[in-house]
């Protein structure tokens, strides 16, 4: 995802572990696997390592990423698209 080397602050450490847990809960409960976390941290950490700190563009575009590159569009209900 490109976030080597990158140095994040303990506040906005706080801030994607917070974004994680948003996003993870907007998945179906069976999908909320540690794979999936994981995933889903990658994005959180490549978005901010380019300087994203708004929590809900980070949850965008993380869940965007996740829906895009899996199968679990079907999965997620039109609300909870809408982030």
């Amino acid at each position: 995802m490109g976030a080597t080397g990158a140095v994040f602050q303990p506040e906005l450490i706080e801030l994607m572990r917070a974004v994680l847990d948003d996003a993870a809960v907007m998945l179906p409960e069976a999908k909320r696997t540690s794979a999936m976390k994981a995933e889903i941290a990658s994005h959180i950490l490549a978005c901010a390592a380019k300087g994203e700190r708004d929590p809900v563009a980070l949850r965008m575009a993380t869940l965007s990423a996740i829906v895009e590159c899996t199968h679990y569009s079907h999965d997620i209900s039109p609300e909870r698209r809408v982030v």
